[in-house]
């Protein structure tokens, strides 16, 4: 149980400290340098803004269902 709880937390720092590279990537996949963008636009650039909105929400649900199942073998939430 203990160590399901602290796995979820671990999964949750290590996802919340990449968070910066996701965004840099992002942000270095659709501008070439600061003032001129590259050749992404319309629905690929709006799904590429959206990859670091997807990256958190996925370390999220992650870490809370690593730390769901320890609670859920200790008997504190039901099925």
């Amino acid at each position: 149980m203990l160590g399901n709880l602290i796995g979820g937390f671990i999964t949750i720092i290590v996802g919340v400290n990449l968070v910066p590279t996701v965004a840099d990537a992002v942000f270095t996949s659709t501008h070439h340098n600061a003032t001129a963008s590259t050749n992404v636009t319309g629905a690929t650039s709006t799904i590429i803004g959206l990859t670091t909105l997807f990256f958190v929400l996925g370390v999220t649900a992650a870490g809370i269902a690593v730390a769901a199942q320890g609670l859920r073998s200790a008997g504190l939430i039901g099925v």
